[in-house]
């Protein structure tokens, strides 16, 4: 398990690289969603089967494409956290 302080001394994106790269191996749709419910501009809902997990997963990181090289401003704090509790966990 990775400690809280190694992690705390990443920049957010060495964070969302690490965050990303786990949850794509885990196919964790939930974590993308609960991460991009909490940015200013969420992405619309849209109803998929099990089967379209991994296309799903795939429009999320091209979007998430689309957020990175802006700044996070307010959610950074959060969405750092956000990084860093998925990290620590199993």
């Amino acid at each position: 398990m990775t400690q809280f302080s190694d992690l705390d001394s990443l920049s957010t994106e060495e964070l969302r690289e690490q965050a990303f790269a786990k949850a794509r191996r885990k196919l964790d749709l939930p974590f993308f969603w609960n991460l991009f419910t909490h940015l200013p501009t969420a992405p619309e809902t849209e109803e998929r089967g099990v089967e379209d997990l991994g296309a799903a997963v795939d429009d999320v990181v091209q979007l998430w494409r689309e957020f990175t090289g802006h700044e996070y401003g307010d959610s950074e704090p959060m969405i750092r956290a956000k990084f860093i509790d998925y990290l620590t966990t199993d």
